[in-house]
């Protein structure tokens, strides 16, 4: 058994609406990914200009 990423309830696996506890849960992060709560981390891009192993 697993805790339901959502409410924290455990459910078994193999459960139809695995990993999570029900269609309440699994829809709820749906909305969180398509609202953008989730993000996965980008590295910034570097500042513009020339690059470091060019001499002047």
């Amino acid at each position: 058994m697993i805790k339901c990423p959502i409410c924290k309830t455990p459910v078994e696996i193999g459960a139809p609406d695995f990993p999570f506890c029900g269609e309440r849960c699994r829809l709820i992060d749906l909305g969180n990914w398509a609202s953008e709560e989730y993000r996965i981390p980008v590295a910034p891009a570097p500042p513009p200009g020339k690059p470091e192993d060019e001499e002047e």
